[in-house]
């Protein structure tokens, strides 16, 4: 498998764990020294950023990320990467959803284990939040409990 296809499978991994809620894996994605920022939400560490992740997003939050149009550059044992993500967030305990869209900016490094992700973050393009109450008849369902009813 050529770099550029090894440090998709990375990403598209980093995706699926997160919302999958596999924190022990999640954590796996990134290289020991490891930072994020996502539009201001910053992370010194992998550590951090994974207990942020388990803390913040239980089974009853629902996420989706969508990764679109790679853009990768590899130097070496180095390498760069944008990615269009689109992404929805589901809190029915709180009413709540949000949908946006940003661009990833990501350095990865190759390590003895593979590609890791170094750096990650975003920048909102666009963000879009609803309360459940604002639809009537919007009707959610999904891990975490019965179906929601606004």
């Amino acid at each position: 498998m050529s770099d550029i296809s090894e440090i998709e499978q990375l990403k598209y991994r980093y995706v699926r764990l997160l919302d999958t809620k596999q924190w022990d894996e999640f954590a796996t994605c990134f290289s020991d020294d490891a930072t994020a920022d996502y539009a201001g939400l910053s992370f010194t560490s992998p550590a951090e950023l994974v207990d942020y992740m388990r803390t913040n997003l239980p089974a009853e939050i629902i996420t989706m990320h969508h990764l679109h149009h790679p853009e990768i550059a590899v130097d070496g044992d180095a390498a760069t990467g944008r990615w269009y993500l689109y992404d929805k967030v589901f809190a029915p305990a709180y009413e709540f959803a949000l949908e946006g869209a940003a661009f990833y900016e990501d350095r990865y490094i190759r390590t003895p284990l593979g590609w890791r992700i170094a750096h990650t973050g975003y920048e909102r393009t666009w963000e879009l939040t609803t309360s459940f109450k604002d639809q009537p008849h919007a009707k959610f369902t999904g891990p975490g409990g019965p179906a929601t009813h606004a």
